[in-house]
């Protein structure tokens, strides 16, 4: 099967697929060293980031706003993964089956991200949410009005739900997809196929609901009926970014050298940037429809982020969240330079970043636009531990699903 070079349909006859049983196909040592290192870099920074909460002015308050916008980056990260997997089943896509494993092992790193939700639950709610400080629940006939959603069990017990369904879905089609390298039974695959459809539904439900949640929720008096899509969208178009960039890392450490080619860099800048539009789209639709109402239960929360300095946060997303990578990435030669498509993707997770900053701070921080030293250290800390799951996860697998039966179709992808 590693070698399998039988005709596919839609494909060109002559093009020979790579052997990739010639290739490096597994993180080894490298592996262990660069997983320890981050696991040590997130841990040392999460302990200054602990520091800094117990010695700055702004004290706790301040840490468990950074800890939720770093969480959140990584927790869409980990998502837009898990609807890579989800959605290459569901369309029983070809193409991307070479890259696909690593998608398998970011999603995988999903339980571990419910541990690092534990600090919020356990001890951040009254500080991020008015909704769980009964004093000013009682006090506030609206919130009073949504206790019944907005209840500290009732949450609780909602990110139960949402992560024991990601962990189990994202451990579903890994173990899965292992079982297949050492096995060799296509039977799997259609296995997987058929829970992917149930499984996307799922999963749109409960990243909805977790967008609501955990983010919408910073302002209950304000509500959004496209947030949860403006979120996803958001996590799509980082996560295709991050495995743009992982790839390309992998590539450049002598790995998967021959199976993975122009041709997947190709389809990875083609989805960044209709993902980038499609981002564009639901964030202008958000903004037209607040505005064109001009209700003042909703304008509230767009006035935060357009005045004391936020404004230009503003700006920064228009332009580079959407106008620079919709130039950079618009014609088919950019998408077709793996090193320029790297570029393009780095330059996107950073405005994910943005994005997500934009959601989350103004509600701690109305009158301040920079960022403070414990966003950055608890995305360096959470990052670090994030990326030490991963390569956990991965250090023993193959880079590729070497059984997979449209693997042959993948290494001979090619763009019309």
């Amino acid at each position: 099967m590693l070698t399998e070079n039988s005709t596919i349909a839609g494909l060109n006859p002559t093009v020979q697929a790579p052997d990739i049983s010639q290739e490096k196909r597994h993180l080894g040592a490298a592996g262990a060293r660069l997983g320890r290192s981050a696991g040590a870099i997130g841990v040392i920074a999460i302990l200054a980031s602990l520091a800094l909460a117990a010695t700055s002015q702004d004290g706790w308050h301040r840490f468990f706003f950074s800890y939720l916008l770093s969480f959140s980056y990584v927790l869409t990260l980990a998502l837009g993964a898990l609807f890579f997997v989800i959605l290459q089943h569901l369309t029983r896509a070809g193409w991307s089956v070479v890259v696909r494993r690593w998608a398998e092992g970011i999603a995988a790193a999903l339980p571990l991200l419910a541990v690092l939700a534990v600090p919020i639950v356990v001890f951040g709610l009254p500080h991020l949410y008015h909704w769980a400080q009964p004093g000013t629940v009682v006090a506030d006939p609206l919130l009073l009005a949504k206790q019944p959603y907005l209840n500290v069990p009732f949450f609780v017990v909602r990110l139960v739900v949402y992560f024991g369904l990601w962990s189990v879905l994202a451990r579903f089609f890994f173990s899965r997809s292992l079982q297949q390298d050492a096995t060799g039974h296509a039977q799997l695959t259609v296995q997987m196929e058929r829970r992917s459809a149930l499984a996307m539904l799922g999963f749109a439900l409960t990243l909805t609901f977790a967008a609501f949640d955990l983010l919408m929720s910073l302002d209950a008096h304000w509500f959004s009926t496209i947030f949860g899509v403006y979120i996803f969208a958001g996590s799509v178009v980082s996560f295709f970014a991050l495995l743009t960039v992982v790839v390309f890392a992998t590539q450049r450490a002598g790995l998967l050298r021959h199976a993975i080619t122009v041709e997947h860099y190709h389809d990875l800048g083609k989805l960044i940037f209709a993902f980038t539009v499609f981002w564009a789209y639901i964030a202008f639709s958000q903004y037209m429809l607040i505005w064109y109402a001009s209700l003042p239960e909703e304008t509230v929360w767009l006035l935060r982020r357009q005045t004391n300095g936020w404004g230009w946060v503003g700006l920064v997303l228009l332009f580079g969240h959407f106008v620079v990578p919709f130039v950079a990435l618009l014609s088919r030669s950019p998408k077709r330079r793996p090193r320029l498509v790297a570029i393009a993707a780095v330059w996107m997770l950073a405005m994910h970043w943005v994005d997500l900053y934009w959601v989350v701070i103004p509600e701690v921080s109305p009158q301040r636009a920079l960022p403070h030293l414990l966003d950055l250290t608890t995305l360096l800390g959470l990052g670090g531990i994030a990326v030490a799951a991963v390569l956990y996860v991965m250090r023993e697998c193959s880079l590729i699903p070497e059984q997979d039966p449209r693997l042959a179709e993948s290494l001979r992808f090619e763009n019309a």
